[in-house]
């Protein structure tokens, strides 16, 4: 359904939270225009309807609006996944032209000295409340997005509020979820079930508010569930990853799993990549699953929940997901847990290692 383009791993927000690996691709390695160029046309031959435009900070690639404008002619859906700190008018004005359909922004909270304090980034909010105000003027479709976490979650009902105020048709609340730089800070960034409990009931209160005029989408924390989620719509069935070097991935995080093999799109074409590559099909549909899994009436909702979560919790991509209570490995994750009332420890930022 669709390509998660991740162009650059360069960023000026160091967030502690980035899925990003902690290994970043250097700007030397990435892909270059023509690279992207095939990528899209492969994946709408494959029949990918749509296309974010993510990294890092995809704002880093002066090509943007050359694979914005490609991505249009394909008749790809193009969505931006932007932190906003470095849009200006004419930016936008070049990317409005080139066929962009839609805006995500985020935000690190409501709260300013929060915010830039999470981000890392002297003066990034009054830069993305600028970036919020010239996308309605432009009259770009905008979802506002907010990752939230112990550190920021008591402002819920404000970030709701603030995306109101900007004008956003969608509001996304989405709980870290825990690889990448998210994993390395999870005992600073987990939040408590009171924290959590708080944090939906202002959601469900926000959302008579807005009925009708912003859809608010809540993303809970795996951690605190008995049932895991279907990851990314479960494992290559729904979503291609490429990331800044060209690695194909089936999630944006499956490059922690040490013993996979992730094909090159500089070498491989998308489709031999989706049909026939280890990494793509070793974990597709439910033939892979553990015994307690496989006897599960929802194997098939769920699809094993996420790989890449049972590798950091249990050690083995292969094993049931952690955060089912039916799985042997359930006490990692309340161990977790009990660790979130805890003080939090200094926050790790994002940096190139």
């Amino acid at each position: 359904m669709a390509l998660l383009a991740e162009l650059t791993h360069r960023c000026p927000l160091k967030c502690p939270y980035c899925s990003n690996p902690l290994a970043l691709d250097r700007a030397a390695d990435e892909l270059d225009t023509d690279g992207w160029k095939r990528v899209l046309d492969q994946a709408a031959a494959l029949g990918v309807l749509q296309v974010h435009f993510s990294g890092g900070e995809p704002m880093a690639r002066r090509d943007l609006e050359a694979l914005v404008a490609h991505a249009r002619g394909l008749e790809l859906y193009s969505n931006l996944i932007t932190s906003g700190v470095t849009l200006t008018e004419a930016r936008l004005a070049a990317l409005v032209a080139a066929g962009l359909d839609h805006i995500q922004l985020s935000f690190q909270d409501v709260d300013v000295a929060s915010a830039e304090r999470i981000g890392g980034m002297k003066g990034a909010q009054a830069r993305k409340l600028e970036a919020a105000r010239l996308i309605r003027a432009a009259d770009v479709a905008l979802t506002v997005n907010f990752v939230v976490h112990r550190q920021n979650v008591a402002n819920v009902g404000g970030m709701i509020a603030l995306a109101a105020e900007l004008g956003a048709r969608r509001v996304e609340i989405a709980h870290t979820q825990y690889y990448g730089w998210g994993l390395a800070n999870r005992d600073a960034l987990l939040p408590s079930a009171d924290q959590l409990q708080a944090a939906t009931a202002a959601v469900e209160a926000a959302r008579p508010v807005h009925a009708g005029r912003m859809a608010i989408d809540y993303v809970t924390p795996d951690y605190h569930a008995t049932q895991p989620k279907p990851c990314m719509g479960g494992w290559a069935q729904r979503f291609i990853n490429v990331s800044p070097a060209g690695r194909a991935l089936p999630c944006h995080a499956a490059e922690t799993i040490p013993d996979m093999d992730f094909p090159s799109v500089r070498e491989h074409g998308l489709k031999d990549i989706w049909e026939r590559s280890d990494a793509f099909t070793r974990f597709r549909g439910t033939a892979w699953m553990p015994s307690e899994c496989q006897s599960c009436a929802l194997k098939e909702r769920d699809w094993g929940g996420c790989r890449c979560q049972a590798l950091a919790l249990a050690g083995d991509a292969a094993a049931s997901d952690p955060v089912c209570s039916r799985s042997p490995h359930h006490g990692r994750v309340l161990a977790a847990l009990a660790a979130s009332d805890a003080p939090p420890p200094p926050l790790l930022y994002r940096a190139s290692r």
